[in-house]
Formats: C-alpha cells, structure tokens, sequence
C-alpha cells in the first residue's frame, strides 16, 4: 500500500512538471512574438498627414483638421538615413518629375558679362619736361575732346626762360664778326636742343627770334587727339620734370573685360571668336576676338580674366556700360542635369534620385560647369538612373519636416 502511494506522488510530479514547462515555452513563443511585433514597428512605423497641410501629423486614419481632407498614410522606415518615401498626392502637388540619367556631348554656349573700359594701349600721358609752376590749365574736366596741337598747360619756368634766353643771345652773336659768330652758332644749337628737350615745338622756338622781350612763360601744346580720361594737376602748383599733367585715350578702340569660370580656362584660346551684345543698344549685334587672357587666376573669386578689343568708329559706347560676350566652347561628353535639380549647401551639393516609384534618396554629388540652364554633374552614375528634374526642393523640405535635420547631416554620418 505505501509503494502505490509513492508512485502515484511521483507521477503527479511529473505532470505538475511537464505543465509548468509547456506554460514557460508558451510564455516565451508569446513573447518572442511581442518582441518581433515590436521589432517589427519599430523598423515601419506608419503616420497619417494631409497632403495640403504636411504639418498635420496622425498616429490613426481620418480628416485633416484644417482642410477636412483624408489623412494620407505614410510609412517611415528608420533603417534607411537618407530616404523618404511619398504618396501620390504629394508627388502630384509638389510637381515631382524625373528623368533617366545618360551621357551626352554638350557644346557649351555661354554668355558673360562684362564693363568697357579705357584701352590702355591707345591712352598716353602727357607730362611736364621742366620744373615750373602751373600758370592755367586750359582742360579741367575729364571726357573733354582735346584735338592735336590744342593748348594744354601754360607753365612758369627759370630753366626754360634761361634756355630761351642762351638761343636769343646766341642768335644776336652770330652777327658779330670773327670767332664771336663761329661760336655762337655752337651756343645757338646747343639752346635749341635744350629748348626740344623741354617741349618747345620749333614753330616757338623761331619766334624767339622775333621777341624782343624772354617771357619765362611758355604755353605746351598736344601732339596728339582723343578724350581726356585723366587729370593730374592743378593750376598754381608746383611740379617737377616727369611730373603728369594730364592723361589722353583713344576711344575709337575700347576693351571688354569680364571673367569666365575656371572650368572654362583649358577651352578658351587666343583669338577666339565671340559675339558681343549691348545692354544700351540691343540691336547692336558685333563680331571680336578673345585678345587677352589673364595668366593669374583672381585667388578670391576663382575666376579667370579675358578681354576683347571693341571697334567704336562712331564713338558711341562708353566707357562704363555694360555689354555680354557669347563663347562657344565645345564640351566634353558628360551627365549635364537642370541646375534646379541640385540642391547647394554651404559645404556640398546633393540631388535627389528616384530608388523606386515614390522612394526617393539624396546622393551628394560634384559639379562641373553650367551652360543654358544645364549643370554638369562629375560624380559617376549609372546609366538609366532617375534623378529627379522638378520639385527637389519639395522633397528637400518634406525631409526636413518628417526627420527634423538636414538631409546632408544623414549623408555625413
């Protein structure tokens, strides 16, 4: 009687047992289950916001409450940093268009602006030979047209006045007899250099012969036309030799200055043609060549000077206005895109490419030049890949709203 009762303890131990076991794996199968479930949401979680009003965000189906509109679900996956997904509405609203990536061969049209300015090679100064004092100038605006042989300057000089003074002497010895004329015509000629050397013209230095009476006055003339740009003197002022009065240019030749972008340079020849344009005549049409290119890249701005030499025979451009240089430069084969389908950082610029229908992902990119509304992209992609073309900005600002940063902080990481 005592053995049947032990093996009947020991058989409801077993059972007692085997029930807590089978409880403890249905307890861990029911939790394992949470956990994935959990998991599960954790990596998709889906929120609900209105296509008109992005700011309105739902954890459940139902109506904007500003537009009384449906709620659109919107599945956000955490795995993917740099991805955001969008519905059909929203691609619709934010005009969201894409387009198959391929190379092509660009011949690169593009237009610069640039300011006429003074040719230098056609401007000469005129400066003073002697020391003196200014007496009266007879120009004292820039711009003024000054013809050839037109007064400029009357200057008050010893030296010249001693010059004059030796040619009048000698000119009065040659009439003397024996070595006094032999002399004298050395001193005559030795005067008459000096008096070239200050500027006298010979026309002045004859009439001495008729003065009575050495003026230490003497009035300069030009040897040369054009339009005074510059004026360095002024009337009562003393000034030494080489000292310089005023600064004459020939505004029938002009020059264009403008600067091209350094991803030009290498295409960019001596004598290359160009068709100029004017802001003040627009239907001054004109045919030049690239003259000078400047062999020193501007540090600051990274640009690159080049010139052009303007015909103005009827002297109606000036100095100062605004004119557009057309250069056709022929590009090399590449990836070129609209240049709004480029979103620009400070530190970078990134596109947006189309993953698959209504996935879209940024991809930091390196840029080349732009020409007609087109950029090129240098970074290497896949033929056949989808960049979006129209609404980057869109998507910008919608993943910005959904992850509260920037895209490129994700790209960064």
């Amino acid at each position: 009687m005592k053995k049947s009762n032990k093996i009947g303890i020991l058989l409801l131990f077993v059972l007692v047992l085997m029930a807590c076991n089978s409880k403890e794996k249905q307890d861990h199968s029911i939790t394992d289950k949470k956990d994935h479930s959990q998991h599960d949401e954790n990596k998709e979680a889906t929120f609900y916001t209105c296509s008109m009003d992005p700011q309105v965000k739902e954890d459940k189906p139902g109506k904007c409450p500003i537009c009384h509109m449906e709620l659109t679900p919107i599945k956000q996956d955490d795995n993917e940093v740099n991805q955001i997904s969008l519905s059909k509405q929203q691609i619709q609203l934010g005009n969201i268009k894409t387009q198959a990536i391929e190379q092509t061969q660009n011949n690169v049209e593009q237009n610069y602006t640039g300011v006429l300015t003074f040719n230098q090679e056609n401007s000469k100064t005129l400066s003073s030979k002697a020391m003196g004092r200014i007496e009266k100038l007879y120009f004292k605006s820039t711009g003024d047209y000054i013809a050839l042989n037109q007064p400029v300057y009357q200057l008050y000089s010893e030296d010249i006045a001693i010059a004059k003074q030796d040619y009048y002497t000698a000119l009065k010895q040659l009439e003397m007899p024996g070595d006094f004329g032999k002399n004298a015509k050395n001193i005559l000629n030795a005067a008459k250099q000096k008096l070239l050397f200050y500027g006298l013209s010979r026309t002045q230095i004859e009439n001495i012969k008729s003065s009575k009476d050495v003026s230490p006055y003497t009035t300069f003339y030009t040897t040369l036309s054009g339009t005074i740009s510059e004026i360095s003197a002024v009337e009562g002022s003393y000034i030494m030799e080489g000292t310089p009065i005023i600064k004459v240019t020939d505004l029938t030749k002009l020059w264009l200055e403008t600067q091209v972008n350094i991803n030009y340079f290498k295409s960019i020849q001596m004598g290359q043609n160009a068709m100029i344009t004017f802001a003040n005549f627009p239907d001054k049409l004109l045919s030049t060549k690239v003259s000078f290119i400047n062999p020193e890249i501007n540090p600051e701005t990274r640009l690159l000077l080049i010139r052009f030499e303007i015909p103005n025979q009827n002297l109606i451009l000036k100095p100062g206005m605004q004119a557009i240089a057309k250069l056709s430069i022929a590009g090399g084969k590449g990836i070129y895109i609209p240049t709004d389908a480029v979103i620009r950082e400070e530190s970078a610029s990134y596109i947006w490419i189309e993953k698959k229908l209504g996935v879209y992902e940024n991809l930091m990119v390196e840029t080349g030049i732009e020409t007609n509304g087109l950029i090129e992209i240098k970074t290497k992609i896949a033929n056949g890949q989808k960049v979006v073309i129209t609404g980057a900005y869109a998507i910008n600002s919608e993943y910005k709203f959904r992850k509260g940063s920037d895209p490129m902080e994700g790209m960064k990481m």
